[in-house]
């Protein structure tokens, strides 16, 4: 039983790190019209115990994105320099939805392989009660 709980652990750590990615994308495309925003991307570190990989995934830390940001002509914003130019946030929301998608489906996939093996150790039980 510890290969199925082992396999329950990997898929549920993807599904989590699944989640906090989508929350990442999710304030991204929501400040995506934010002056001066950076765009937040979200790393994956494999799990380590007792210095060998468990095959499970721990969201890293959360950086930013240092890609230039946007330059919006408008003089009539608050934050406009003398030349009527502001800084706009660096978030691409055909990117960002792209992303979600990806993300989207990598968690389906996770949970899949969870009920996938849910209903293995459920049969194997009930051949063991046999």
């Amino acid at each position: 039983m510890s290969d199925f709980t082992q396999a329950l652990g990997i898929s549920a750590s993807g599904m989590s790190a699944q989640t906090a990615r989508i929350g990442r994308l999710s304030e991204n495309i929501a400040n995506a019209d934010t002056p001066g925003y950076h765009r937040k991307l979200v790393s994956f570190d494999a799990e380590v115990q007792r210095g060998q990989q468990t095959g499970r995934i721990e969201v890293g830390r959360t950086s930013l994105d240092q890609s230039p940001l946007s330059q919006i002509y408008d003089p009539s914003h608050p934050l406009a320099d003398e030349t009527g130019h502001y800084n706009g946030s660096n978030v691409d929301l055909l990117v960002e939805i792209a992303d979600a998608r990806e993300a989207q489906r990598s968690y389906e996939a996770n949970l899949k392989m969870f009920e996938q093996i849910k209903q293995m150790s459920s049969g194997l039980l009930d051949l063991l009660r046999r």
